[in-house]
């Protein structure tokens, strides 16, 4: 939401630090869900059983959709509720395709969904590569294709890089070809994914592990000041070559850390927390919009008011996002919970 500030020229010399390097909050989200999505899987491969991917996809369907075809009927059916102009077409979006082909200059309106699509297309290979490497589960297979994920990132990134920074061509090649496709972003996906197979399959490590956890919080913290220093030019090369796994390890730790109940960052539940948490992801899906509409209403009014325009932004975004979960989202996960408890 702080980077997003963009959209409504910024939100003032006093938040620009935190603007700055609000983007890796979907770093966070991505190694967050390799670890408790994909622990989902691996929880019972770990244990010899055969999970249900019939009760995986019916959570991710009810999860997910019904809050994000109503923002996207929304999008479609209002061009006020657009905070930019131009918007891809409306099948790009129900595939789930949109971050691997958009003309970003042009047509910039609900590009937030392309970290959905990452996650959608997250969802629909990783149990197939897990139950195949489940078959004869094995520490070298395990770490070979860690690697050639890491590693081939790394070497796509860079090879995108070269290419298009030599060629400058005039559309917005870093976003359409390094930020948003799926390939360019897996790393975050990776490491959290190896902290759920961690978990899982040696669970006697992890508890011992455990017992550092605030020794690896302040390992995370220090990783990643390393990984502000290589994205200190955003759209540079060092940044996107070898910037994502550094980052993705950094925030690995801090989730490993704040997932242990005796550290200092798993210890208390946080005021609020939890509230904000279960109205997360119609936040995500709105809040952009919603910076355009209190800006196209009372944008030359707030020009200028720092905190008062800060929080006028955050308020209208918080109020949709409450407004769509508790009409839509709740909704849909409590006629999940009917639909999976007929087995």
């Amino acid at each position: 939401m702080q980077f997003h500030g963009f959209i409504v020229g910024g939100l003032g010399a006093d938040w620009r630090w935190l603007e700055r390097y609000g983007w890796m909050g979907v770093d966070l989200f991505f190694v967050l869900s390799g670890f408790l999505i994909g622990g989902q899987l691996l929880r019972p491969l770990a244990r010899g059983e055969s999970p249900s991917l019939r009760a995986f996809y019916v959570k991710r369907v009810f999860r997910i959709l019904p809050a994000f075809w109503v923002v996207l009927a929304v999008y479609l059916l209002w061009p006020g509720f657009r905070e930019a102009p131009g918007m891809e077409p409306w099948w790009k979006f129900a595939l789930f395709f949109v971050n691997l082909d958009i003309d970003y200059a042009t047509n910039a309106a609900f590009s937030h969904a392309w970290s959905l699509c990452v996650e959608e297309h997250f969802y629909l290979l990783f149990p197939a590569l897990a139950l195949l490497l489940a078959r004869k589960p094995s520490a070298m297979k395990f770490w070979a294709v860690c690697i050639a994920i890491l590693l081939g990132g790394i070497a796509l990134r860079t090879g995108v890089w070269l290419h298009f920074d030599a060629l400058q061509p005039q559309r917005a090649w870093f976003v359409e070809d390094i930020y948003y496709p799926t390939w360019n972003r897996l790393d975050g996906l990776l490491m959290g994914v190896m902290l759920a197979t961690w978990q899982a399959y040696r669970p006697d490590a992890w508890a011992r592990m455990a017992k550092h956890a605030n020794v690896a919080a302040l390992l995370g913290v220090a990783v990643l000041a390393l990984a502000f220093w290589l994205f200190r030019e955003r759209t540079g090369l060092l940044g996107n070559s070898v910037g994502w796994p550094v980052l993705s390890f950094a925030l690995a730790l801090l989730v490993f850390a704040g997932a242990q109940p005796h550290g200092l960052l798993g210890r208390r539940a946080l005021p609020g927390a939890a509230w904000f948490a279960a109205i997360s992801f119609s936040l995500y899906l709105v809040h952009k919009p919603m910076y355009g509409v209190v800006q196209s209403q009372w944008g030359d009014w707030l020009e200028g008011r720092g905190i008062v325009a800060y929080a006028a932004y955050g308020a209208a975004s918080l109020l949709a996002a409450a407004l769509l979960y508790y009409a839509v989202e709740r909704p849909g996960l409590r006629l999940r919970t009917r639909v999976l408890s007929r087995g």
